[in-house]
């Protein structure tokens, strides 16, 4: 299955204390980014990567580029981070990946996959281990079931011309979603397939998750 992938990196890296870009720090040697851009490139079946971000000088220490890769200006939002990129995707299927979640594995990438065979989107979950309150202030309001609650991770996957739809009409009417999966839960009919992933495929937020 032939597919583009958005790799989001655009972010400022603020909670990890570094002053520059958290994606372009260095694990192992390499950078997060090029740790999480890595499955992608072994994947004969990725025909693009459009890494989206607004530290180009940072870029030029990665190694990696062929000719599969696009670099995309990020955004003041994420939400706007991946329209951008959207603009650059040639292919009929497209993934959104967080560039700082370097440990997704081939398993739930070839599962996101298997589903994108006949569904119109696809999505990475866990199931949450912790009761989730809501709340309003500083009072709790309500615990929902913990049965009917999942961690939406990334990547997750959409026909191009679904999500640029969405895409388009959280523009003009001034949506910003949480995630991707939030806007075409909120505009349009579709149903996304949650695909179990794994908590093993963290997003590096802050110093701790080094570790």
């Amino acid at each position: 299955m032939r597919y583009s992938v958005i790799i989001v990196a655009a972010g400022s890296g603020t909670r990890m204390h570094l002053g520059y870009n958290k994606v372009y720090c260095r694990m192992e040697g390499k950078t997060i980014l090029e740790h999480t851009m890595r499955l992608f490139l072994d994947d004969e079946e990725c025909r693009e990567m459009i890494i989206v971000t607004n530290s180009a000088q940072y870029i030029k220490e990665i190694d990696l580029f062929e000719d599969r890769i696009v670099l995309v200006q990020g955004g003041s939002s994420r939400q706007e981070s991946v329209a951008n990129g959207l603009y650059a995707v040639k292919e009929e299927i497209v993934m959104v990946h967080d560039g700082a979640r370097p440990y997704l594995s081939g398993k739930e990438l070839s599962a996101l996959k298997q589903a994108m065979k006949t569904e119109q989107a696809a999505c990475l979950a866990v199931a949450v281990k912790d009761t989730i309150k809501q709340i309003r202030g500083d009072y709790i309001l309500h615990t929902p079931l913990r049965e009917t609650l999942v961690a939406a991770q990334t990547p997750q996957a959409f026909k191009t011309e679904l999500l640029f739809s969405c895409m388009q009409k959280a523009i003009e009417s001034g949506y910003t979603g949480t995630d991707d999966c939030s806007l075409v839960e909120r505009f349009s009919d579709a149903r996304i397939r949650l695909v179990k992933g794994s908590y093993a495929n963290r997003k590096i937020t802050t110093p701790e998750d080094l570790f």
